[in-house]
């Protein structure tokens, strides 16, 4: 299929760079693979290559993970996240527009101007909305996730301007790793990423988040984090539990959340029996196809989703034409 949408596509900056150890990363994937990545992430060529290749017409870029949510001084990070969605902006969707758009880089250290910064990103940048990933670190070492009171204006903003927010995974805190001990290359993208993230949806979802602001859309990638298979088991037990404590405060149950307020992407996980129960339960209209470039290929990408047994309708809505309405990129 020709004229792709991809939606999780990341990129790097020398600034992040500043922040960024991939050490980690490199003993547990691999320093060959690390290398490649950290290559890919700062190139702008190569990247539209590889997308002619696999028929995609549009990237929409963001900062790799941790990017600012691993930055603990909240000042620091707000001018990161300014400085990152100028560079993105001037160094690839300005010189490819047609190419190129990107979601912004937003700071919740300090949630007013994270919300200040996307509506600028949005309105004067033309951002198609934010990437924060996972959980943000404090002054203090603690931890805020999106669910946290204080994140509010953020949500505000990201509901009065009309855009999703891609909720990407990072790795668990280091307090909780624990099980991952003598295994640690689960902690990343092949395990951790899942249940971390997972985990913080769930958190959005029983919050009242969605109550609030019943028009907000979050994105999750690699097919929803395995939650279109957990969620029927998940709404089962908190029935049973519901005389329980920590239930959160949601008048609906997960699954008219999750039917309603969430969207998946198909990137990294690239298994059509995944795909067609994922289509079973959320619908063809609420998945998108994304790669995961450049941590995955944007050829093996395509060339699994371009096989897949799908009718063309539901080919046309994942490829390309859900992203278009949902990140109002024109189609023609």
């Amino acid at each position: 299929m020709q004229d792709k949408i991809a939606l999780e596509e990341h990129l790097s900056t020398r600034e992040n760079g500043q922040y960024w150890d991939d050490s980690g990363e490199a003993a547990r994937n691999g320093q060959a693979y690390m290398a490649e990545v950290a290559r890919r992430l700062l190139d702008v060529d190569d990247r539209i290559e590889a997308m002619d290749r696999a028929g995609v017409a549009v990237s929409v870029l963001s900062l790799t993970s941790p990017g600012v949510q691993g930055i603990t001084d909240p000042q620091v990070a707000s001018t990161v996240a300014r400085h990152t969605n100028d560079t993105i902006h001037d160094t690839f969707v300005h010189r490819h527009p047609s190419r190129f758009a990107f979601f912004a880089t937003v700071a919740v250290q300090d949630p007013h101007a994270g919300a200040v910064e996307l509506q600028r990103a949005v309105t004067e940048l033309g951002a198609k909305g934010a990437l924060v990933n996972g959980y943000t670190d404090l002054p203090d070492g603690g931890v805020r996730y999106l669910d946290h009171p204080s994140c509010e204006p953020f949500w505000d903003m990201a509901a009065e301007l009309g855009v999703p927010v891609y909720l990407h995974p990072r790795e668990p805190h280091p307090g909780s790793r624990g099980i991952y001990e003598g295994y640690e290359s689960l902690v990343g993208s092949a395990w951790g990423f899942g249940h971390e993230t997972a985990t913080h949806a769930v958190r959005l979802m029983l919050s009242g988040l969605f109550d609030r602001r019943p028009g907000l859309q979050v994105v999750l990638g690699h097919l929803g984090e395995a939650l279109p298979f957990l969620l029927p088991r998940l709404e089962h037990r908190l029935h049973k539990q519901r005389e329980g404590t920590g239930l959160g405060s949601a008048k609906r149950t997960v699954t008219e959340y999750f039917t309603s307020n969430i969207v998946l992407t198909t990137s990294g996980h690239f298994d059509t029996k995944a795909l067609a129960y994922t289509i079973s339960t959320i619908g063809s209209d609420r998945v998108l196809f994304s790669t995961d470039y450049p941590y995955e290929t944007m050829d093996e990408a395509a060339s699994w989703f371009d096989s897949a047994p799908l009718n063309r309708n539901d080919a046309a809505r994942i490829g390309r034409l859900n992203a278009a309405d949902l990140l109002r990129i024109p189609t023609a």
